[in-house]
C-alpha cells in the first residue's frame, strides 16, 4: 500500500546562513555567500574563493574531547539534524526507534583527515597514521553519527552519488516511508571538502570559477560568462514523515512529497550528455509519480552550477519535458548564492523547494547578466518573485551521470 509522505522539519548549515531561517533571508535578499577561501592558503590555486560555513559553531552536544575527531562535515549533519528534528516536534522517546531512519549521503566525506594523516605517514611512517582516519574518512559516517546522537536505529545508509548524493538520500528514504518500511526518516547530506586537495583536484579538473577578484559576482548560473563553479560547504537535513503517523502526534507539516524520478546518463564519467534525455526524464519520472501534469506553474530548482555544459545540458531537458510551457516555468539556481555544497547540495535545495511552495516566493539566480543563447527560459534573474507555486521540484545532476529529481508539493 502506498502511504502519504510530508515534511515535518528541515534544517540547513550553509555559506549565507546557520538555520533555515537566516538561510531563506539570505537568499531572498538575493545575497551571496562566496569569499577568498580561509581555510588553508588558496594562492597557488587557480580558484581562490569558495562557499564556506563561516558562522558555524560546533553543536554543544558534541563534547570537547570529541570535537577534533568528529569530521567537520558530521558536524554540519549533526548541527542540522539538531535543527531538523526540533522543528519537527519529534519526540525521541515517544517514537519506535526501529522504524526511525537516517539516510545522509556526502559525495567525498573527509578529505581533511586524509590529507593530515598521508602527510604524517610519509613524514614519520606508518606507526604514526591516527586510529581515527578509518571512521573518520569514510562517507557514512554523518549517518552513524546521528543515528547514535538521536538513538535511531531503522533504516540506516549513505547516499554517494557526487552532488546527487543529497537528493538521493531523500528520494530514497521517501520511497522506504511511502512502501512502509519506516514511518519517519531523518535524511539528506553534508560536505565539508573546502581543502588544498579538494580544490586543487577541481581546479585540476578545470571546473572552478577563476574570478577571484569579484567573488560575489563569480557564480552566474545560466549568464553567457559563466566560467564555473565555486565550492561550498554545508549540510541540509529533513524530517520525512508518513502522514498518519505525523497527524497522530499533531506535528507541523511544511509540504508533501510527491514524486522521485532517478537516471543515470551513461555516457560519460564528468560531462553532461549533450542531449539531455537522463535529467529530463528524471523529472519526468518525478512528475508521473506525483500524478501532475506538465504546467507552466511550476517551480524548478535547478542543479544549476555555472558552468558551461551544465546549464545548457539542463535548459534543454526542461524544453524536454515541458515543450512548449518551458518558458513559463520559473527557474532558479540558488547556487549563484550558495555556491555548490557537492554531496549536501540536493538536500539544501530540496529546502529550498518546500520554502517555495510553502512561502510563495521564488530566489533569485544573481549575477544574472548577459543572456545567453543556449540557456533562454526564465531563471528569475537577480531579484525574488512572488508567485502562487503550488509545486516544486528539485534537479541534482552529478558526476558519473547520476541524475535525482525530487517533486514537493503544498499540503491539503
Amino acid at each position: 500500500m502506498e502511504r502519504r509522505v510530508v515534511v515535518t522539519g528541515y534544517g540547513a548549515v550553509s555559506p549565507v546562513g546557520i538555520g533555515v531561517p537566516s538561510f531563506w533571508d539570505a537568499l531572498i535578499k538575493g545575497k551571496s555567500g562566496i569569499t577568498r577561501i580561509t581555510q588553508f592558503d588558496p594562492e597557488r590555486f587557480d580558484s581562490k574563493i569558495a562557499g564556506e560555513a563561516k558562522d558555524f559553531v560546533t553543536p554543544s552536544f558534541i563534547l570537547p574531547k570529541d570535537v577534533r575527531r568528529t569530521p567537520r562535515f558530521v558536524q554540519f549533519a549533526l548541527k542540522a539534524c539538531e535543527e531538523a528534528i526540533l522543528q519537527s516536534k519529534l519526540d525521541l522517546k515517544s517514537i519506535d526507534p526501529y522504524r526511525t531512519g537516517v539516510i545522509i549521503g556526502s559525495g567525498i566525506g573527509c578529505l581533511q583527515i586524509v590529507e593530515s594523516e598521508c602527510f604524517k605517514y610519509l613524514q614519520k611512517g606508518p606507526d604514526k597514521i591516527s586510529p581515527f582516519l578509518i571512521p573518520s574518512l569514510i562517507t557514512n559516517e554523518a549517518a552513524g553519527a546521528v543515528a547514535i546522537h538521536f538513538g535511531l536505529k531503522g533504516i540506516n545508509f549513505c547516499t554517494v552519488t557526487a552532488c546527487a548524493s543529497g537528493a538521493h538520500a531523500i528520494g530514497e528514504a521517501y520511497s522506504a516511508v511511502k512502501y512502509g518500511r519506516a514511518d519517519v526518516i531523518v535524511c539528506g547530506g553534508a560536505e565539508a571538502s573546502i581543502t588544498p586537495m579538494g580544490v586543487g583536484g577541481f581546479c585540476a579538473l578545470k571546473a572552478l570559477s577563476k574570478r577571484n577578484d569579484e567573488p560575489l559576482r563569480a557564480c552566474r548560473p545560466f549568464d553567457r560568462d559563466r566560467d564555473g563553479f565555486i565550492m561550498a560547504e554545508g549540510s541540509g537535513v529533513i524530517v520525512l514523515e508518513e502522514y498518519e503517523h505525523a497527524k497522530k502526534r499533531n506535528a507541523p507539516i511544511f509540504a508533501e512529497v510527491g514524486g522521485y524520478g532517478a537516471t543515470c546518463d551513461a555516457y560519460h564519467i564528468t560531462a553532461p550528455d549533450p542531449e539531455a534525455i537522463g535529467p529530463a526524464k528524471a523529472m519526468e519520472f518525478a512528475l508521473s509519480e506525483a500524478g501532475i501534469g506538465v504546467s507552466g506553474d511550476i517551480y524548478i530548482n535547478a542543479h544549476g552550477t555555472s558552468t558551461q555544459l551544465n546549464d545548457a545540458t539542463e535548459t534543454l531537458a526542461v524544453k524536454r519535458v515541458f515543450g512548449g510551457l518551458a518558458k513559463e516555468v520559473s527557474i532558479s539556481s540558488t547556487k549563484s548564492m550558495t555556491g555548490h555544497m557537492l554531496g549536501a547540495a540536493g538536500a539544501v535545495e530540496f529546502i529550498v523547494a518546500c520554502l517555495v511552495v510553502k512561502n510563495k516566493i521564488i530566489p533569485p539566480t544573481i549575477n544574472y547578466e548577459n543572456p545567453d543563447p543556449a540557456c533562454d527560459l526564465d531563471y528569475t534573474p537577480n531579484i525574488a518573485r512572488e508567485r502562487n507555486v503550488k509545486v516544486a521540484i528539485s534537479n541534482s545532476l552529478g558526476f558519473g551521470g547520476h541524475n535525482a529529481s525530487l517533486l514537493v508539493k503544498e499540503f491539503k
